[in-house]
């Protein structure tokens, strides 16, 4: 039977339960039934409640931590390969420890091609994802992986609010190749902070390269952790003249005092996906979908057709 016609079929992770019903229904399927027990101990098995032999399926789940989210998708993809799937798409809107993808000081892991090492010997033949933290994570895999760009969703939203002398941002030098695709796509400015941390999660020194002055900012980064740096840097636009500081962040992962830290920052607005399930506790962030991205790039994957618009910035 050929690759084409082979049946499709979208199962979820607990944790991306919600944007797994938005995908399906943009798909045109329904969601499959998969239950989880778990025992006293918190261990936990998940179970397919319908026939997957010979089909094609699509497992949604980001894996932000902690450990029990990648854990359920290891869980889910090895049933899968077990349960006799022919093809096994582990579906990652967030791909969770990817800040450690080298090795920064000695004696450390580096975790991200851990990740992509397990979940290929748990059986997934492809991988999608969406802003990666470092682009080079995609050679971990010796499966294919899809690395899809949050600004197809972005770009439209920015260019719909029709800011005058907007100029792009980057919080810091790691994320400059990404300000300047988001520059170029805007045809506006750029500047870049430059940090120093004392350690992780803390800054010790920041400085602007660059002029701001008399301009709409837009930062641009891949997540908002602890939103000290992004913040921080928003006050120091604010401090050298600019109009206002709003910012694009694909994953929202919030944690410590991240709600705190941005409303009592300058921030205007803090735009980010449903990537990562969260509780929205500030008026300042607006949520943008990005089921509509992965149910047509899934839908392209299936039936063979090209997906790379979605790689462009």
């Amino acid at each position: 039977m050929p690759d084409s016609i082979i049946e499709a079929k979208i199962f979820n992770c607990s944790q991306s339960r919600e944007l797994a019903e938005k995908i399906a229904k943009k798909y045109g399927v329904d969601l499959g039934n998969v239950i989880t027990s778990t025992y006293s101990d918190g261990e936990f098995q998940p179970s397919y409640e319908e026939s997957i032999r010979g089909t094609r399926i699509f497992i949604i789940g980001s894996t932000h931590p902690g450990p029990k989210n990648l854990m359920e998708m290891l869980l889910m993809i090895d049933a899968a390969k077990r349960a006799s799937a022919r093809h096994i798409t582990a579906v990652m809107p967030y791909f969770g420890w990817a800040r450690q993808d080298r090795k920064d000081k000695p004696r450390v892991p580096i975790a991200a091609k851990l990740v992509a090492k397990m979940l290929e010997a748990a059986g997934a033949t492809r991988i999608i994802t969406m802003d990666l933290h470092a682009d080079q994570i995609q050679g971990f895999f010796e499966k294919p992986v899809d690395h899809l760009f949050a600004s197809t969703i972005f770009l439209p939203y920015l260019r719909e609010l029709n800011l005058d002398n907007l100029t792009v941002a980057s919080p810091d030098m790691g994320g400059s190749k990404r300000a300047y695709a988001y520059s170029k796509a805007l045809e506006s400015d750029v500047v870049i902070c430059y940090k120093q941390r004392a350690k992780a999660n803390v800054i010790s020194h920041m400085e602007l390269i660059g002029d701001v002055q008399g301009k709409n900012v837009v930062l641009v980064d891949d997540m908002v952790d602890t939103a000290g740096t992004l913040t921080k840097a928003a006050d120091l636009m604010m401090e050298r003249g600019a109009l206002s500081v709003r910012a694009i962040c694909t994953h929202p992962v919030l944690s410590g005092k991240a709600y705190e830290r941005i409303e009592k920052s300058k921030l205007e607005e803090l735009i980010v996906t449903d990537s990562i399930p969260s509780e929205n506790k500030s008026k300042k962030i607006k949520v943008l979908s990005c089921a509509d991205l992965f149910a047509e790039v899934m839908y392209n994957v299936h039936f063979n057709k090209s997906i790379s618009s979605k790689f462009l910035m």
